[in-house]
């Protein structure tokens, strides 16, 4: 079998090289706002047209973030048609407004029209969905005037080659949100030891757990005197899981979601049967309006014990729940930015045996048993 010679072959560009800066712009988005500056500059140097809108987290529990390049009433990503048109093929990418309708006299007289082209002389509109599962988390719209025409069979495969460059950025926002909400959970809720701590992600998945907090568990799950001949290896009580469900059904049910630190009450489930035994579960996220999800912030909490600490502080203090010290602190935040052990002694002024130690002192008290588990659980 003659195998056909490579020579003369060219291998033909998949993106035009006047978008490789603005996607460059699009991969580095680390929030909304330079997500949206991104996406304006990709589009425009794709293809002309007249206003570009987009949508972020237009159906999960967070509130829509819209941006428009030019003044638009609220609602256009939630009309009728394009809703109806959603609903009944999920997944769907590409849509064109023309073929929502029968006929160009019925597009015309619709209330999409009057209400969002016509006042911006654009009669033509294609949008764009992106997906994660069925979920839909982001929508783009493309208005052209008259001029310059619906969107051709050559813009429209354009498109199609940038949908997973805008899929690629929409996953990593997402994903640097998740990261940030759980660094700013983290450095609050270490100060707060030795109190037993757990974090969990919006489906309830621990995201950590210190010992004091799974000490915790085993005592509400065997009783005292049983854990003490346990390990401590118990799965968060399900009267605690329960409690976070009921969170987020009334989160999800609030008519327009509002800020967790403001909009939801600290929560406090009891044990059934040791009324000592208390967690207080709090819904915490970023302060700014981000496309994270919120985490559950779990406070343990055995009240028997806390009020015999004031008489017996030295017999309720357990070696490994003492704090960082700030010296400790100082390395642990040099280690998370990638400071090798020199570089920590040349900043913190220490000797590299008194980095070691350090070091091996913060691995001891938050339970991690390498520099890479310990930047996993800061960030």
């Amino acid at each position: 079998m003659k195998r056909t010679p490579r020579v003369g072959m060219k291998r033909e560009s998949m993106i035009e090289p006047a978008l490789e800066k603005p996607l460059l712009g699009l991969h580095a988005a680390m929030n909304v706002d330079a997500l949206w500056k991104a996406t304006r500059r990709v589009l425009c140097a794709a293809i002309p047209n007249r206003v570009i809108g987009l949508a972020l987290q237009a159906k999960p529990i967070l509130p829509t973030i819209v941006r428009w390049t030019l003044p638009m009433p609220d609602g256009f990503f939630a009309a009728a048609p394009i809703e109806n048109y959603i609903a009944g093929r999920p997944r769907h990418r590409f849509v064109r407004i023309s073929g929502l309708f029968p006929s160009r006299s019925n597009l015309i007289k619709s209330t999409l029209y009057r209400r969002y082209m016509a006042p911006r002389r654009c009669p033509h509109v294609v949008c764009i969905f992106f997906w994660k599962n069925r979920t839909r988390i982001c929508a783009i719209a493309i208005m052209r005037t008259a001029t310059q025409g619906d969107l051709s069979g050559a813009e429209m495969r354009l498109l199609r080659q940038l949908y997973p460059q805008f899929q690629t950025a929409l996953c990593r926002l997402g994903s640097l949100e998740r990261e940030h909400s759980v660094r700013k959970d983290l450095e609050e809720f270490l100060s707060r030891l030795p109190m037993p701590t757990i974090l969990l992600r919006w489906n309830l998945k621990p995201i950590y757990q210190n010992r004091a907090a799974r000490e915790f568990c085993t005592v509400w799950e065997k009783g005292p005197e049983e854990a003490k001949r346990s390990k401590a290896t118990s799965l968060i009580p399900s009267e605690i899981l329960d409690r976070c469900r009921l969170l987020k059904q009334q989160w999800a049910d609030a008519k327009r979601p509002i800020a967790p630190q403001t909009g939801f009450k600290e929560e406090q489930v009891r044990h059934p049967r040791l009324p000592h035994l208390r967690a207080t579960l709090h819904l915490k996220q970023l302060g700014s309006v981000g496309v994270a999800r919120p985490h559950f912030l779990v406070e343990c909490e055995d009240l028997r014990r806390k009020a015999g600490a004031h008489t017996e502080p030295s017999s309720s203090s357990l070696p490994h729940l003492v704090r960082l010290t700030r010296r400790e602190q100082e390395v642990a935040r040099l280690v998370c930015e990638g400071r090798s052990n020199q570089e920590i002694a040349d900043d913190a002024c220490l000797s590299l045996p008194m980095v070691k130690k350090h070091l091996h002192a913060i691995f001891r008290k938050l339970e991690v048993s390498s520099r890479s588990r310990l930047i996993a659980l800061m960030r």
